[in-house]
């Protein structure tokens, strides 16, 4: 346990998912003038919290191992394939989610009787910006950690 405490590429990634998901209740709080805690354990939202995590790891490994280095080559695709998933195919789902929602309003209404209306999660992807963010964060927080620690 001491030696993963004491990994800077693991701190960097604990640390930058940590921080993103504080930055989504002090965006929340600015934007609607609320403190909703329930934005620091959801998926959505600015920054992204996945893509922070793995940029923050891809920045350490970099410097720690190189950028020529194997274990660099590893979590750069694995980066690439969460940012497109975080972007592309939870944002998608998330807009079906929104029409579904709709949808099963409408049944409710023409059906009075044994249709029960279940609101799917809608935040679930992320838009650009807020992936932007999310590497940002994420790049910043490896290179702090690794030159700071």
């Amino acid at each position: 346990m001491y030696e993963l405490l004491g990994n800077l590429t693991f701190i960097s990634g604990l640390i930058a998912v940590t921080a993103a998901q504080i930055f989504k209740v002090i965006f929340s709080l600015i934007f609607t003038g609320k403190i909703d805690i329930n934005n620091a354990l959801s998926t959505g939202g600015m920054p992204s919290s996945h893509t922070a995590t793995v940029a923050a790891i891809t920045t350490s490994v970099a410097i720690i191992d190189g950028l020529g280095s194997t274990m660099f080559a590893v979590t750069l695709v694995l980066s690439i394939i969460v940012i497109y998933d975080a972007v592309g195919i939870r944002r998608a789902a998330g807009k079906h989610a929104e029409v579904l929602n709709e949808w099963s309003k409408i049944l409710s209404e023409v059906y009075e009787h044994g249709f029960k209306v279940e609101d799917l999660k809608t935040l679930l992807g992320h838009s650009y910006p807020q992936v932007f963010a999310g590497i940002v964060l994420g790049c910043a927080t490896g290179f702090l950690v690794n030159y700071y620690l």
